[in-house]
């Protein structure tokens, strides 16, 4: 499935080069055509695997979803963008300061 270094983009190509570099996606059994990984291969995943949890400065940090009011959303994007910080960053110091208030 991987594509060929001189190959043109699909943008580039005519009708009929498009049908020939897109045979493969027709056929209906592709796991026919598996094979077990090779030793790079499994090495390559299992470092895929590991990443897991993100880190930053030392500390693991782990990915939530959060619902927020549009306009509260437009507010810190807009902060975050004049403080130069992402917004995960804005919201982390800001619960961060809010912990520290409450002694949490």
């Amino acid at each position: 499935m991987s594509q060929k270094k001189n190959a043109k983009p699909y943008w580039e190509m005519t009708t009929a080069e498009l049908r020939e570099a897109t045979k493969e996606f027709e056929e209906e059994k592709v796991f026919d055509h598996a094979k077990p990984m090779t030793a790079e291969m499994k090495a390559r995943w299992e470092r895929a695997k590991a990443k897991g949890t993100a880190h930053t400065n030392g500390r693991a940090e782990q990915i939530i979803a959060v619902r927020l009011d549009k306009d509260l959303l437009q507010r810190c994007t807009t902060l975050a963008k004049k403080k130069r910080l992402s917004r995960d960053a804005l919201i982390a110091r800001g619960l961060r300061a809010l912990l520290a208030v409450e002694g949490v």
